[in-house]
């Protein structure tokens, strides 16, 4: 009996695969609450990078829209995949807490804040945490010194770290309202949304929603998305309900069957995407989107990640926002050979970036540095 080796995919057949289904070939008209469903969330480190993401995806994207969503508790800003503020819809809210829960907990167990909280009783610093953010939202500092008043021996930040591992925390508005500001203030998922945790949230679901938005990709992808671990027996049991490729190392690769896959050559606009963008963070293999050189020059010594600029669908560059009185300038500095056609290119896709993200400044300037 003879089988057919599984097709390979190329990188950047991947990286085509990538762009499609996060919409950054063609920008979308989509609901946005509909987006950030097929992204399975986003990162939001940083207040603005969703709104950001949402811009360089969705055609005529309205910030204020977003904005609505949160203040109406359709969207909420909780820590999720990798220990991360990711924002998310409410059902995934809900659906994807509780499949991190024990890696949020055993994330807290192997952090420098371990040593705090030996000898404690964490259960109950969790109760008392949830009572007290429930009564009123608080932020970490707040929380802590509120804590400290039951374990006065005990470091406040420690104690807020313990209940923001164990308690579904999501951050409340007018924090990362658009055109609003606020402190990162918390309360429990439940009391925000009225609604219990999935009492029975199914991970090869949240595989198969990964692949819709990141596919094809390894279970060591999926894992490095997620955070968590032992996916292998998951993906294993998936049977038909995906497809196999390799990559050209040999690893498997899984993908929906109907997943979108272009053609390798399929053009690629000029995209800016913000920092800690999942697109960057996806996978355990980001070949198919950075080289290992670059990703390498990026990524500083903390973990930060810069917001970039896709050309022909790779990075190239790194973008940010410089105000000078009246003024604010876009700054693309690259990190790759760029040619004048593709400067041109991303000279006007940041104009309109820059219009979008400083709609109050009188003039607006695109700078684009010299490049390596």
């Amino acid at each position: 009996m003879t089988t057919t080796a599984p097709p390979v995919l190329g990188t950047r057949a991947l990286n085509r695969a990538l762009l499609a289904r996060q919409m950054l070939l063609d920008r979308v008209d989509a609901p946005v609450l509909d987006t950030v469903t097929h992204l399975v969330g986003q990162q939001a480190q940083t207040p603005r990078s969703p709104y950001v993401g949402l811009w360089t995806r969705l055609a005529g994207f309205d910030p204020d829209e977003l904005g609505r969503l949160l203040t109406e508790r359709a969207v909420v800003r909780i820590v999720l995949m990798r220990s991360t503020i990711h924002l998310v819809t409410a059902d995934d809210c809900l659906f994807l807490r509780p499949l991190h829960a024990e890696f949020l907990a055993r994330a807290l167990d192997r952090s420098g804040w371990r040593h705090g909280f030996a000898g404690l009783d964490l259960a109950e610093v969790a109760a008392a945490g949830r009572a007290l953010v429930d009564r009123q939202p608080l932020t970490f500092g707040d929380l802590g010194q509120r804590l400290a008043e039951r374990w006065p021996d005990r470091d406040p930040a420690t104690l807020a770290q313990v209940v923001r591992s164990r308690v579904p925390l999501v951050q409340v508005p007018p924090r990362a309202v658009w055109g609003r500001s606020g402190a990162p203030a918390h309360t429990s998922a439940e009391h925000w949304l009225g609604r219990p945790l999935d009492p029975d949230p199914s991970v090869e679901g949240m595989i198969l929603r990964y692949l819709a938005a990141f596919g094809p990709a390894s279970v060591l992808d999926v894992q490095a998305w997620s955070g968590l671990t032992r996916l292998k027996a998951v993906a294993d049991g998936l049977g038909d309900r995906v497809v196999r490729f390799r990559a050209e190392s040999g690893r498997e690769l899984l993908d929906l069957p109907d997943g979108p896959r272009p053609d390798p050559d399929t053009p690629a606009p000029v995209r800016f995407l913000p920092d800690y963008d999942n697109v960057f963070l996806g996978h355990a293999d980001r070949s198919r989107i950075v080289d290992e050189d670059v990703r390498r020059t990026l990524q500083t010594r903390n973990g930060v990640v810069p917001g970039a600029v896709l050309v022909d669908g790779r990075v190239a560059a790194m973008w940010s926002v410089e105000r000078a009185g009246a003024v604010a300038t876009l700054v693309v500095t690259p990190v790759v050979p760029v040619t004048r056609a593709d400067r041109d290119a991303v000279a006007a896709e940041g104009a309109g970036l820059v219009a979008f993200l400083a709609a109050d400044a009188d003039d607006h300037d695109v700078r684009i540095e010299p490049g390596p």
